[in-house]
């Protein structure tokens, strides 16, 4: 089941050391067998020089493909969710799904204010008056203290999501987190990732069927048309397209 706990980080190895095996990591993968390494083979390299306590999944909880591929070489592995108070109910459902249905940890990442005590100190509805000032509170600090002690985190970035994504490499070194970034998923496409829930039954969030490729709080996404960015929806009429997490 879900938990509020501080999450387990058991990083033993010095930032120039993880910093060079980052390095290390994205040549060897980035040309494996003269082509760029499958999300299977990133994350067995990961299960190789990582131990699973030392490794955390960051999960928005659209869906759960990127924690049941990790939990397939890294069982137990944390799943961090950053609880915003500004989720659909259709999130908060996908994340007791993962939690109840993979062999994983799902720890609750809490912003220091409550929703209510944000209101009392900023006002009222700050996503709509300054969103990235909200992100920064709700979702960048909360991941930045939560990954302290960690050796490396995975993401879901995909190149397709954005042009601010294209460039994404399956692995790096996160300066401002001060850990190792492995995003497996950097070489696929939406239809890809729906294709290997479907195939492996993997939970997705609801919303996703009803016009949400990208879902984040639900006061700052709306649904988009077919055919249009998957993206777009998110800060829709706002000149934003990333929450701070991956920039």
């Amino acid at each position: 089941m879900s938990v509020s706990l501080a999450p387990r980080a058991t990083a033993t190895r010095d930032a120039d050391t993880l910093r060079a095996l980052a390095e290390a990591g994205n040549v060897e993968l980035g040309s494996l067998t003269g082509h760029e390494a499958s999300a299977a083979q990133v994350i067995a390299w990961v299960a190789e020089h990582f131990a699973t306590d030392a490794a955390a999944v960051a999960c928005s909880m659209a869906d759960a493909v990127l924690p049941h591929l990790v939990a397939a070489q890294l069982p137990g592995v944390d799943v961090l969710f950053l609880d915003t108070g500004y989720h659909f109910a259709e999130t908060r459902v996908t994340r007791d799904e993962v939690a109840r249905g993979l062999d994983v940890r799902v720890v609750d990442v809490l912003p220091e204010q409550t929703v209510e005590q944000q209101d009392a100190e900023h006002g009222a509805q700050l996503f709509a008056r300054d969103p990235g000032l909200c992100c920064a509170r709700r979702k960048v600090e909360p991941l930045h203290d939560a990954l302290s002690g960690y050796e490396l985190w995975f993401t879901g970035v995909r190149r397709d999501e954005a042009p601010t994504r294209t460039g994404t490499p399956l692995v790096s070194w996160d300066e401002r987190n001060g850990l190792v970034k492995v995003n497996p998923l950097a070489a696929w496409s939406f239809d890809e990732l729906l294709d290997y829930a479907g195939a492996h039954q993997v939970p997705v969030n609801l919303l996703m069927s009803h016009g949400y490729p990208s879902i984040g709080c639900e006061p700052c996404t709306k649904p988009v048309a077919a055919g249009e960015d998957p993206r777009s929806g998110r800060w829709a009429g706002l000149a934003k397209t990333e929450c701070g997490l991956h920039l």
